[in-house]
């Protein structure tokens, strides 16, 4: 599967929100509806361009629509990630190498001293 559906559901704002939610633990449409201050139908969109990226899952319990965060999705765009995340973190160490140099600089005492 491309991860495109993927990037694309997470590219709204409520959808992240919703996501974020489902973090913490499944719920039912009308605790995303109330968490979230959308529209029932609103949600039910975002919920449907969430499911059919195959970031989370329904299932039925009696009158209620409870949905789940699936971990895989997730998983493989930290896959796709985790790259340029090296190369941030790289960025990071040189970073604070410069600095630690700049502050040993800094440490030293001048001739005025």
């Amino acid at each position: 599967m491309s991860e495109a559906p993927l990037w694309n559901a997470l590219a709204d704002p409520h959808r992240r929100a919703i996501v974020a939610l489902l973090l913490e633990r499944p719920r039912t449409v009308g605790e995303i509806v109330d968490a979230c201050g959308l529209s029932q139908p609103g949600t039910s969109k975002h919920l449907k361009v969430l499911r059919d990226a195959g970031l989370v899952s329904v299932r039925q319990d009696a009158q209620r629509r409870v949905y789940t965060l699936e971990p895989a999705p997730i998983a493989a765009l930290d896959a796709w990630l985790a790259p340029y995340r090296r190369l941030w973190n790289s960025s990071l160490d040189a970073l604070g190498r410069r600095l630690d140099e700049t502050s040993d600089d800094n440490d030293e005492p001048s001739a005025k001293d």
